[in-house]
């Protein structure tokens, strides 16, 4: 069933509210700050509602796609999650309706991942049902010759502007935010774009993309976040952390 948008004034109080947390410190005392060291949080993050995805020594909370445990590709090292090559996909165990996601991530030359959200595990593959954050870099990558598949793009649907990701093997922070059918990308402190899930818009990107191939694609009112693993390239996220909206 298509959800419909949420009313513009709530639309725009949560835009105001995210872009007026960036201007304040980059990110702002409400987002999770970008960190050089383990996963870690503050007593004023834990008040605002903010609690770890990673605990930066554990996969606890993670698994594979359709599976109860963890693709051998992945571990944990330094503090991160990470991937050197070609492995299934993850999916935390937890789902989520609105939140606000937010990680650190660092791809290699020619690397290409993505981040799902409100993924269901209905189809044989993870971005058959969750919209993708694409990770990537930009400049080696062959997605990176179209903004619909550049890094921070909505996957295939909603370009991402250029000149915002950094080069490969440097930290980016992502920032997701889905609260009813409103979602906006965040990369390093800009908001890159906005969409409504279920919109006259949105079904019309939807009928003209791949994603036509799938009827419940983006539809889910809730699911899993999940990290691309199935793409060459290594891959390493930090600092992954969520809250309720």
């Amino acid at each position: 069933m298509t959800r419909t948008a949420r009313p513009a004034a709530r639309r725009r109080s949560l835009a105001l509210a995210v872009l007026g947390a960036a201007a304040i410190g980059g990110l702002g005392p409400a987002a999770a700050p970008a960190r050089a060291q383990t996963s870690a949080l503050t007593d004023a993050e834990r008040r605002e509602g903010w609690r770890l995805l990673f605990d930066g020594h554990t996969t606890a909370g993670w698994r594979g796609y359709r599976s109860d445990s963890m693709p051998a590709g992945w571990r944990v090292a330094d503090g991160t999650l990470t991937k050197a090559g070609v492995t299934g996909d993850i999916v935390t165990v937890e789902q989520f309706r609105d939140f606000e996601l937010s990680l650190e991530w660092k791809i290699a030359t020619g690397g290409n991942s993505g981040i799902f959200y409100r993924a269901t595990e209905e189809y044989d593959h993870v971005y058959w049902s969750g919209p993708e954050y694409q990770l990537l870099d930009d400049a080696n990558a062959p997605d990176g010759k179209s903004r619909l598949t550049a890094a921070g793009s909505d996957y295939g649907l909603y370009p991402s502007p250029p000149g915002i990701v950094k080069r490969a093997g440097e930290w980016n922070t992502t920032r997701i935010v889905v609260h009813g059918s409103h979602v906006e990308h965040w990369l390093n402190g800009r908001r890159l774009l906005a969409y409504d899930l279920g919109s006259p818009d949105w079904l019309r990107r939807v009928k003209a993309s791949k994603f036509a191939a799938w009827p419940d694609y983006g539809r889910a009112s809730r699911g899993h976040i999940g990290i691309q693993g199935d793409h060459s390239g290594s891959l390493a996220i930090r600092n992954v952390r969520i809250r309720t909206l």
